[in-house]
């Protein structure tokens, strides 16, 4: 037990001591913000950008109201142009593109006939944009045809809005649900990227280890088991201490913005906030508000320990394996043969995040990859901000237990045969016998 603790403090120690560990701890955040205020900026930018397109309307059911300007899209009529000179100066101008409406006997054929020239392919929204105005104006032209009032049709246009409600009477809002989604996502891909980042690292260190011949003097007096164990346990520590510390980052971030908005935090997240502070709030950041009031009803503390649970039991599952595929291999190169198959379970549970969870939270598809404990720790994460049932997160930490112990006995009779082979590339088959040796 002592050398296993020996182990674990050596690589703790030896990672938070990197000073690309010390460096990334407190500039990811900032990396984070920044890459989002960015992405804003140049969304927001690319909006700016004025589009001008023309139009030849040879049908004469277009009037000029429809084509009216926005704040990103100029119209102007090149009718009495005619559309072969249209093109040409669309193509030799600062022009977006050319809309051509040509004359036909009927709607339906005239609907179909529409053509759009343009030097590069155009957005999918302004081609939506444009579509949608012709729908509209073709659909009002068949309804007069049919002898139907426009206004009439106008008029009878309403806009609903369900309210949500559990059974507890607790309300809920299309809002909420976006920050569930929101909160969900990033949660799965963070802990994605960290098994990633300190599963591979334990792979280093142990070909490391392993090419410069210091494993065999480690395990002279420390058995490979402990080893192996030490090594994974000392990277989770390291990756634990730096979540805790974007924790009181973002602890000191959250005292910050209720000081400037006048809220008290306790009063914030206890849901006593009173009208003069909301009204305090709107004042500073507008709508804001709003999303920073649903912000306090998500889970956090709940969130907060299953996701350390998850992250533990998910980087334990895989860092095993990759530790095993480090002592089995000589070099880096030679981890692609075993990466993929690694890899797959946790790119599958990204993706069955996005693509179901995000749509259905409670569909038998979630619920089935988030029991699956290669894929558990992001599914489940992903799902826990829409409310699980206790019995089902249970059974979920459960499966994920068993099969790390099974991993982690699997990977220790890998690694305590592969530590010490040189000079071969091993394969599968290799692998297999090295599980079954007994010696």
């Amino acid at each position: 037990m002592k050398r296993l603790r020996l182990i674990i403090e050596r690589e703790f120690i030896a990672k938070v001591r990197n000073k690309s560990f010390i460096v990334m701890t407190f500039l990811s955040p900032l990396l984070m913000i920044g890459m989002g205020a960015l992405v804003f900026f140049l969304m927001k930018k690319n909006d700016e950008k004025v589009k001008k397109i023309v139009y030849v309307d040879e049908s004469g059911m277009f009037s000029k109201d429809i084509f009216k300007d926005s704040k990103t899209v100029k119209y102007e009529d090149f009718t009495a142009l005619g559309i072969e000179d249209s093109k040409k100066k669309v193509e030799e101008g600062d022009y977006y593109g050319a809309l051509y409406i040509p004359k036909q006997d009927s709607i339906e054929v005239l609907a179909k006939s529409i053509e759009f020239f343009s030097k590069d392919s155009p957005s999918m929204s302004i081609m939506e944009r444009l579509e949608d105005k012709i729908d509209k104006e073709l659909r009002h032209k068949k309804l007069t045809n049919f002898g139907i009032d426009i206004a009439h049709i106008e008029e009878s246009k309403i806009s609903s809005e369900i309210k949500m409600f559990n059974f507890s009477g607790e309300k809920s809002s299309k809002l909420i649900n976006g920050l569930k989604i929101g909160v969900g996502a990033i949660a799965g891909y963070l802990l994605m990227m960290f098994v990633m980042i300190y599963g591979t690292s334990v792979m280093r260190s142990v070909i490391e280890e392993k090419t410069s011949r210091i494993i065999e003097v480690i395990v002279s007096s420390v058995k490979p088991f402990q080893l192996m164990l030490g090594k994974i346990i000392g990277n989770a520590s390291a990756g634990l201490l730096q979540f805790f510390i974007w924790g009181i980052l973002f602890l000191i971030v959250g005292v910050v913005v209720s000081l400037v908005l006048g809220i008290n935090v306790t009063e914030f997240y206890g849901g006593k906030l009173n009208a003069d502070q909301i009204e305090s709030a709107k004042s500073v950041i507008g709508d804001g508000t709003n999303v920073l009031i649903e912000v306090r009803k998500l889970p956090w503390l709940k969130m907060f320990f299953l996701f350390i649970f998850y992250f533990l039991g998910g980087y334990m599952l895989y860092s095993s394996l990759f530790a095993a595929v480090g002592a089995a291999v000589d070099n880096e190169t030679d981890t692609q043969q075993f990466m993929m198959p690694i890899m797959l379970p946790l790119i599958l549970a990204v993706y069955v995040g996005f693509a179901t969870v995000i749509n259905d939270p409670h569909g038998p598809v979630s619920v089935i990859f988030s029991y699956i404990p290669f894929t558990s720790p992001i599914v489940m994460l992903m799902r826990i901000p829409f409310g699980v049932a206790w019995w089902e997160i249970a059974i979920s930490m459960l499966l994920l237990i068993l099969t790390f112990m099974v991993i982690v006995w699997i990977a220790a009779k890998i690694y305590r045969v592969g530590i010490l082979m040189y000079g071969k590339k091993p394969t599968y088959k290799d692998l297999w016998k090295w599980i079954r040796y007994n010696g």
